[in-house]
């Protein structure tokens, strides 16, 4: 990863437009190709980012060019550079999940045609570059499905499992790869953004899973 520390304007050039006055900023260049631009007062969202794969280009200029996917350009004009380091993080082993998210992934697992009718489990803990995704299994249609599990589903988890679906439709093998998003309770502001992002929703009922009756989960 690197990061660098610099008193910068930003401007984005794709479906829409956008423009960042200058400021001092952090800026993020990580191993997967990805570049994020921060500020100092949220706690984990981007001013404006570019999402991989894509290019970037440090011109003479003092201008960085990064290239999406699809032609779209994110442009950072380099005022003063206050701090410019790399580090190498190596393989993340992911979020240690608790008990309780551990245990659910295990039952759903063991049980995974409670999700449909026809699912067969593919594995748990499906590697990825930037971690494993709890679940990934096939419908009955024989399609690939991503399987992320939370006690308390919110929007963290969806943008975990948005990032997961990128890098798995990559995969000639798996794609296309629809995602599911399983949890105890699932936020309001979860659902709407995982409904606009295509990700299915399930509400998980822990005891009922427990259980040897009622294996039944809600599908909203």
């Amino acid at each position: 990863m690197r990061l660098v520390i610099a008193r910068c304007s930003v401007d984005y050039a794709g479906r829409l437009t956008a423009h960042l006055p200058s400021a001092p900023r952090l800026i993020l260049v990580k191993a997967d190709g990805s570049v994020s631009i921060h500020a100092d007062d949220r706690a984990y969202k981007p001013l404006n980012w570019m999402s991989p794969p894509c290019t970037l280009k440090e011109g003479e200029d003092s201008v960085w060019t990064v290239t999406g996917k699809t032609g779209e350009k994110l442009i950072i004009t380099m005022e003063e550079v206050l701090h410019d380091s790399s580090h190498e993080l190596g393989v993340d082993p992911g979020l240690i999940k608790d008990g309780v998210e551990a245990h659910l992934q295990e039952l759903l697992a063991d049980r995974i045609e409670t999700l449909g009718e026809g699912y067969s489990l593919i594995r748990r803990e499906y590697p990825t570059a930037i971690g494993p995704v709890d679940i990934l299994c096939r419908d009955s249609d024989g399609a690939t499905v991503a399987v992320e599990i939370k006690r308390r589903g919110e929007i963290d988890g969806v943008e975990q499992l948005t990032r997961y679906l990128e890098l798995l439709n990559r995969d000639p093998h798996l794609a296309p790869v629809r995602g599911v998003f399983a949890a105890q309770e699932i936020k309001p502001q979860a659902r709407v953004l995982a409904t606009d992002r295509g990700i299915g929703c399930v509400v998980l009922d822990y005891d009922a899973l427990r259980g040897i009756e009622d294996d039944k989960l809600r599908l909203f």
